[in-house]
């Protein structure tokens, strides 16, 4: 086999950059531009506030009806990056719903790539509804920009829910610059430790996890989590192991 057949192979099975070739002492042209262009996209992801009109007309259009927008204590980007302790407290909730009764809340968190959102949020979403079928209940959804997770637990108390889900942009890489993560948390109030959630992350076909795996590990989770009481470390995905479980016998 020769090197182009090989490397060629292996890219097949990874987003990231391998058997590069180059030009004399350097790398090829193409790939320094390539890499130029991937870089200015993950600064891109970051810096570019979330379009949360174009967001909310996306929610609409699937059925999702209008979402409530907060914000965190975060002035602009710069200081968002600057004070990640200002993205975790919201500026003010008082327009929000109280006590919903609703069984589960989804939140959904610009973060560190608020274009995550734009590609993944409305599709997420659905699945997720769809995953945890007619037995949940879901408050009406809320978006929050300049946010960090730990906002999530105060709106989800103010919602009054059981379990709540933050749907996050995720830090971009070089090969990927829109990646949404999930992350759960049972009876969210302010003071939660990020040992009491849990996440799944890089959610963002056709590449990384689809909606569907995503919406129905979240949707395990969400019950495993009414049964054990809690999330975090002691709450496992059993998703898997049950798809994997053989049909009982015809009695």
């Amino acid at each position: 086999m020769s090197d182009d057949d090989f490397w060629a192979a292996m890219r097949r099975t990874t987003q990231s950059r391998i058997g590069l070739g180059r030009t004399g002492d350097t790398m090829a042209l193409a790939d320094v531009l390539a890499f130029r262009a991937s870089h200015a996209m993950a600064r891109d992801a970051v810096h570019v506030p979330l379009d949360v009109e174009a967001l909310g007309r996306d929610l609409e259009a699937a059925g999702h009806g209008t979402p409530y927008e907060v914000t965190s204590r975060v002035a602009d980007r710069g200081e968002y990056l600057r004070r990640p302790d200002l993205g975790r407290l919201p500026a003010d909730l008082d327009h929000l719903p109280t006590d919903t009764g609703a069984d589960v809340g989804i939140v959904l968190v610009d973060g560190l790539s608020g274009q995550a959102l734009t590609d993944h949020a409305a599709g997420l979403v659905t699945a997720l509804v769809r995953a945890l079928g007619p037995g949940s209940s879901v408050a009406p959804l809320v978006v929050a920009t300049n946010a960090r997770v730990a906002l999530g637990d105060h709106v989800g108390e103010r919602l009054g829910v059981e379990t709540l889900l933050v749907l996050v942009g995720e830090r971009p890489g070089l090969s990927v610059p829109s990646s949404l993560g999930i992350y759960l948390t049972h009876h969210p109030r302010p003071g939660r430790r990020d040992s009491e959630r849990n996440c799944i992350s890089n959610v963002h076909p056709p590449d990384g996890l689809d909606y569907d795996t995503a919406a129905r590990i979240a949707a395990s989770l969400v019950t495993g989590a009414r049964a054990l009481g809690r999330s975090g470390v002691d709450l496992k995905d059993t998703s898997r192991a049950v798809e994997a479980a053989p049909a009982s016998p015809a009695l």
